[in-house]
């Protein structure tokens, strides 16, 4: 039964998996990005699980307070969020571009066009 205590992994595991899928499995490419985003997202999850310690505090020194939480796996996820938009919002801008450029945001449509050149 202790595995089912660690359902935060066996979510971290199953956003990973169905992240990676849609990243290989499909040719569209705002598909791919949304792909990334859930790998991305799962990574998130597991470090702020791992981050987390069982009757852990804020890390404010207090008389009786003997555990504490490490508060820099949080800080460096809020960070790794704000690089994920950005990175998200770059990958966005080239697929625009790249549907100016081709006509279709189909990976399979667009080495068809590269190759006939």
């Amino acid at each position: 039964m202790e595995l089912l205590g660690l359902y935060n992994y066996w979510i971290v595991v199953f956003l990973m998996m169905a992240g990676f899928y849609v990243v290989i499995a499909r040719g569209n490419l705002v598909k791919k990005i949304v792909g990334l985003n859930l790998f991305q997202t799962s990574v998130f999850i597991l470090y702020i699980s791992m981050g987390k310690v069982e009757g852990g505090t804020a890390p404010i020194v207090e008389k009786g307070i003997t555990v504490y939480s490490n508060p820099l796996p949080h800080v460096l996820i809020l960070t790794a969020i704000v690089v994920g938009v950005a990175t998200t919002a770059l990958g966005l801008a080239l697929v625009v571009r790249i549907k100016e450029a081709y006509g279709t945001v189909e990976e399979d449509e667009i080495h068809r066009q590269d190759e006939s050149l």
